[in-house]
């Protein structure tokens, strides 16, 4: 295939692309750095300068192509000041939405045939112990909004005749970056421990899963619309955390108040404090086997 991609220097974006490159894909990226880009990823990917948030995307980048995977977008992960909320919307409904007019202006006979756009579980806000598949409704909080409208622009393509996959992706296992990254340094000291009463769901999926379902959703024309990128079996933050100190050998009783993290993040806090028991209804009906299934085994593979 020949894939243009939006967010491929980051934490999945980096690892998208390697998947394309080693299986022998020729593959584009869209960058505000392509210096930077071209230095992070293989020899022979092209990169291609564009700002996301001031003009549509080059269709030199975009003609010729068969798909498209949009990746990008500002860090949840940090404390939500006004700028940074402004940044986290523009970054991914204004950025997509620049996408799409660029899209727009391919003629039709050379434009990709399918977008596979990133988006989140938090589209559903805080749920509960109530199991979420890709039906659910959207939640009434800033991220749950955020990712309704992300997702909106993301399927404006449907209209230039493409297929639209919105990936609601869950909290990914990865070593090198996420939540996890930020978990291991007191989990290794041995201070670990659930946060905030640890009743609330984690719907997880391990790195390797999500770019599988990634080229999936790129390759098989049955998939469509949202789908939730989570493991089959959610767990709460109490069972992720004993699994990881399980891994790790190590203790992981001290729990961590709620009203730290909220001291810590602010309003971000209230996804890792609520959480949400999303479930990947779609892909299991479609048939998508995963590679790990269960949470421990997950961790194991990801920690080595």
């Amino acid at each position: 295939m020949r894939v243009t991609l939006t967010g491929a220097t980051g934490l999945i974006g980096t690892a998208v692309v390697a998947a394309l490159t080693n299986r022998g894909d020729e593959v584009t990226v869209l960058s505000r750095d392509p210096k930077r880009a071209s230095a992070r990823l293989a020899d022979d990917v092209q990169a291609v300068p564009w700002d996301p948030e001031s003009e549509p995307a080059p269709t030199h980048a975009l003609a010729g192509r068969d798909a498209v995977v949009n990746l990008a977008g500002e860090p949840i992960a940090q404390r939500w000041s006004e700028r940074v909320k402004r940044e986290i919307r523009d970054s991914r409904v204004t950025g997509t939405r620049n996408l799409v007019r660029g899209l727009t202006a391919v003629g039709a006979n050379v434009r990709p045939g399918v977008m596979v756009s990133s988006s989140a579980i938090g589209y559903y806000g805080a749920r509960g112990a109530e199991p979420i598949d890709e039906e659910a409704s959207p939640g009434a909080d800033f991220l749950a909004q955020v990712c309704a409208q992300w997702e909106a622009e993301a399927r404006a393509v449907t209209m230039l005749q493409m297929r639209s996959v919105q990936v609601r992706t869950g909290v990914v296992l990865d070593r090198a970056g996420g939540a996890l990254a930020k978990m291991l340094p007191p989990f290794r000291l041995g201070i670990g421990g659930p946060v905030a009463g640890g009743r609330q769901y984690v719907a997880w999926i391990h790195r390797d899963d999500l770019v599988g379902m990634m080229l999936s959703a790129l390759e098989d024309t049955r998939w469509s619309g949202p789908v939730n990128a989570t493991a089959p079996e959610p767990v709460s933050n109490r069972e992720l955390s004993r699994a990881l100190g399980r891994v790790l050998h190590r203790p992981a009783l001290l729990p961590v108040p709620g009203l730290a993290l909220q001291a810590l993040y602010g309003e971000m806090a209230e996804i890792v404090t609520t959480g949400v028991r999303a479930v990947p209804a779609k892909a299991l009906v479609l048939g998508y086997e995963f590679g790990y299934p269960r949470l421990e085994d997950a961790l194991r593979a990801t920690l080595g």
